[in-house]
């Protein structure tokens, strides 16, 4: 029995299917097999946080990923399942391995790391746009899409290194006997690969997204200029399953949605080629996206030290990156990171939570990181003075809303990243108020998958996953841990690595 269902069965009585009555004692040591769990932590009182945020996660379990929610989102999802795996480790560090294996199971030939994974016992009507729309085992064969799992043929944030290495080191010792680096490694680099070299659209180094719903902040306002050249599908050709579990005035618009299913379309129709045709429709340089891809680099070359070689090209490659950020993304005047839109070669002057994402990095120059804080605790985000968490876009802003999609509510992943971000480079106070009102905001609220930024009232789906998973990781974190970069990034190694 996993740490996950170890601690659930106490509350509902759930037996673990594949423990036998000649399986081991529950011992907490990293052992291979699915009757041993990996980690023991001390019993937690009924009804704590922990135990709950653990069912969550027990809730959304389907026996090899876990579900963002059950109504809203019954599929696996990419970055999601990154951050779940973040939390997993906690429990049970086999469950987080595996959370990551079935995602990259359904990796495609050019490398891309698919943003859904389809569950084929979900009813097609359950959530749209469905395996019926995407059609990737065939208009994704010249691609590489597998044939005998059905995916989307879009992307999402590359979150996916760092989390391989964060679930490492939380029990190296299973991680070594069941060679989880060694079998991931390839196929996160080749991951990185696809993003630098087919999706590099403005030249300029970054990858680009050709989607919002690539970049995961789906409705941020920072779209609606490059969407605003898409035709948009006709209403009639679509039907909104999200409508079915969330109110309309807290989802995008109807003629957003329209664009979205445009740009699938069309993107599906090409056959999923990257290139130039994508800067004819929508073609964005994201600071997030590109922040969690320069993030999983460091990654990338932790682990090709524990592998053996040593990481420094990829450590140069991540420090080449930042540099192309800050030179392509900043703007020094707004103290802000902006998106860049690839066909009109113009930064896009919307202020949202992904432009706050680069905190996260560890080369970032010191007085770029001083103005991003400055930034982040001044009128446009308002944090420890207007607002409890980050607002996922700016307070003065002409669009923001505090209860719809991406345009205003906060969300816990951009705030975990942000957390991490100030404990890196010296906030640990700001740090340490911040993981707080995190973990009072995930309680209070049941796992909300979004919440109002002043108030912390509920929105979206509750009992969400990468919420309970999130709020795992803060609260196995010490309130005085410093993040270090050597242990997280791998910083300091020498020589080439391993491709």
């Amino acid at each position: 029995m996993d740490r996950t269902t170890q601690l659930t069965a106490r509350r509902t009585g759930i037996v673990d299917p594949v423990r036998t009555a000649t399986s081991p004692p529950f011992s907490g040591h990293g052992e291979i097999g699915p009757s041993r769990v990996a980690v023991y932590d001390p019993v937690r009182p009924a009804g704590s946080l922990h135990l709950r945020a653990a069912e969550v996660l027990h809730g959304n379990w389907t026996g090899t990923s876990t579900v963002p929610s059950r109504g809203l989102y019954p599929h696996q999802w990419s970055w999601d399942s990154a951050f779940i795996a973040i939390g997993l480790r906690h429990l049970s560090p086999l469950r987080a391995q595996v959370e990551l294996e079935t995602l990259l199971d359904a990796q495609w030939g050019d490398g891309r790391i698919p943003h859904i994974v389809f569950n084929p016992s979900v009813p097609l009507d359950a959530y749209f746009p469905s395996p019926d729309f995407w059609r990737s085992s065939t208009a994704g064969r010249a691609a590489g899409a597998p044939r005998t799992v059905q995916t989307s043929g879009i992307v999402q944030p590359p979150v996916h290194a760092l989390a391989a290495w964060l679930v490492h080191v939380s029990d190296p010792g299973l991680s070594r006997a069941r060679s989880f680096l060694s079998r991931v490694y390839p196929r996160l680099a080749a991951w990185h690969r696809y993003l630098l070299h087919r999706r590099d659209l403005g030249g300029g180094g970054l990858a680009s997204v050709v989607h919002p719903w690539e970049q995961g902040m789906d409705n941020a306002p920072s779209w609606d200029a490059p969407l605003s050249r898409v035709t948009p599908a006709p209403a009639r050709s679509f039907r909104r399953a999200d409508l079915d579990h969330g109110a309309a005035e807290d989802r995008p618009t109807d003629l957003d949605y329209g664009r979205y299913v445009r740009l699938a379309t069309d993107y599906r129709d090409g056959q999923y080629a990257d290139g130039t045709a994508g800067t004819d429709g929508f073609a964005v340089e994201d600071p997030a996206f590109n922040a969690l891809l320069i993030a999983s680099e460091h990654a990338l070359a932790r682990i090709a030290r524990e592998l053996g070689a040593t990481g420094t090209a990829r450590h140069a490659r991540a420090e080449r990156l930042t540099a192309a950020l800050v030179d392509r993304l900043w703007d020094p005047a707004e103290g802000m990171f902006f998106c860049r839109d690839v066909r009109t070669d113009g930064l896009i002057p919307e202020r949202g939570v992904s432009g706050l994402v680069p905190l996260l990095l560890p080369t970032l120059p010191r007085d770029t990181a001083a103005t991003l804080v400055r930034t982040l605790y001044g009128p446009h985000f308002g944090l420890g003075e207007s607002t409890r968490l980050v607002p996922s876009y700016d307070l003065t802003g002409h669009a923001f809303d505090p209860h719809r999609y991406w345009r205003g509510p906060a969300w816990f992943n951009t705030n975990w990243l942000v957390e991490r971000g100030l404990r890196l480079h010296g906030e640990h106070a700001r740090a340490q108020k911040l993981r707080g009102a995190l973990l009072e905001t995930a309680d209070t609220s049941g796992f909300a998958e979004y919440v109002d930024p002043y108030t912390g009232e509920a929105c979206g789906a509750l009992g969400f996953s990468w919420t309970a998973a999130l709020t795992l990781d803060l609260l196995h974190e010490a309130p005085e841990a410093v993040h270090s970069t050597t242990e997280e990034f791998g910083k300091g190694a020498k020589g080439g690595d391993r491709r």
